[in-house]
């Protein structure tokens, strides 16, 4: 059976489908370019909610023997590619509109075209909520990034709607307000895009985790980690819903081998607890050796449990 959060997915391309059929109607019913662009991001909806699905379904892969980590990264490449895509969909709107200043031409229907639009919004709206719900419990960036595309959608599509009934009452030389919303809407799918592109990149560089994920799992070293112990080189990271840990532990050099991982079982049950799922990863290193301050060589951060510098 199919991991949860693909269901969710395929909620997300099943309204991308109805909502795409409804807004070329609707485009299709008035001729404005406002409708138009808000039926182009349909398209992009549609292809974001199919790499979603994508994505879903190989980061939920168990790790092999090629992939150790596992294949949580897989989100996002699929989180950068509707990025690309939400701009690419931006530059079409913005063509769109400009030509339609150039060469303006007469709306029809807006009435019942807003009413099928407004349709197609709240369907998005209904499922973007699902989505961030489900986001939140599985923790995924991609059920995530899917769901606030489509509420940019339904907000765009709102302003869209808001700006195209002042049309029904004013005179025909206020058409230009058309091409102006399709501007606008353009500008605001842009900066959507954008930021889905940064956070996927900050992602694949292996960001640390959260300021405050950092704090319980330097909390957690500490609670077990007496006076003669230090730790450093902690570097964190994260792939899909997946996070991961490591650093090096400190230990007087006449610590026998089993309480040297007694300790680091102590340390990882407490890690765990704190941060469920967390795949850690520790180094243990003789606390008298000049040589195990290597963490400028490691990197991460220093720890600062209580113990001796070396002689």
């Amino acid at each position: 059976m199919s991991p949860a959060p693909t269901r969710y997915a395929k909620y997300s391309v099943a309204a991308s489908l109805a909502t795409l059929a409804l807004k070329f109607g609707a485009w299709g019913l008035t001729g404005s370019v406002g409708l138009f662009s808000d039926a182009v991001e349909s398209v992009v909806n549609l292809s974001a909610s199919l790499l979603a699905l994508w994505a879903l379904t190989v980061a939920h892969k168990p790790a092999d023997e090629t992939h150790a980590y596992g294949h949580g990264k897989a989100e996002y490449f699929s989180s950068g590619a509707e990025g690309l895509l939400i701009m690419a969909a931006a530059g079409g709107i913005a063509v769109a509109s400009v030509n339609r200043f150039l060469h303006p031409a007469p709306l029809h229907n807006l009435g019942l075209g807003m009413l099928v639009a407004a349709l197609a919004a709240l369907i998005n709206l209904a499922v973007a909520r699902s989505m961030l719900d489900a986001a939140k419990r599985f923790d995924s960036i991609t059920l995530e990034a899917d769901a606030r595309h489509l509420l940019t959608d339904v907000w765009t599509s709102a302003g869209m709607i808001v700006g195209l009934s002042c049309l029904l009452f004013l005179p025909p030389g206020w058409n230009v307000l058309d091409p102006i919303i399709g501007l606008a809407m353009a500008a605001n799918i842009c900066f959507t895009g954008f930021s889905l592109m940064r956070r996927s990149a900050d992602a694949l560089m292996d960001h640390a985790l959260p300021e405050a994920e950092i704090a319980r799992i330097e909390a957690a070293i500490r609670k077990h980690a007496d006076h003669g112990t230090k730790f450093h080189g902690l570097r964190t990271r994260k792939a899909g819903r997946e996070r991961f840990a490591d650093f090096h532990l400190l230990v007087p050099g006449a610590t026998t081998v089993q309480a040297s991982h007694d300790l680091c079982c102590a340390i990882e049950d407490e890690l765990h607890a704190a941060l469920p799922g967390l795949r850690v990863t520790i180094h243990v290193e003789p606390l008298e050796d000049a040589a195990s301050f290597d963490g400028t060589h490691v990197g991460g951060r220093d720890g600062h449990c209580p113990g001796r510098d070396p002689d």
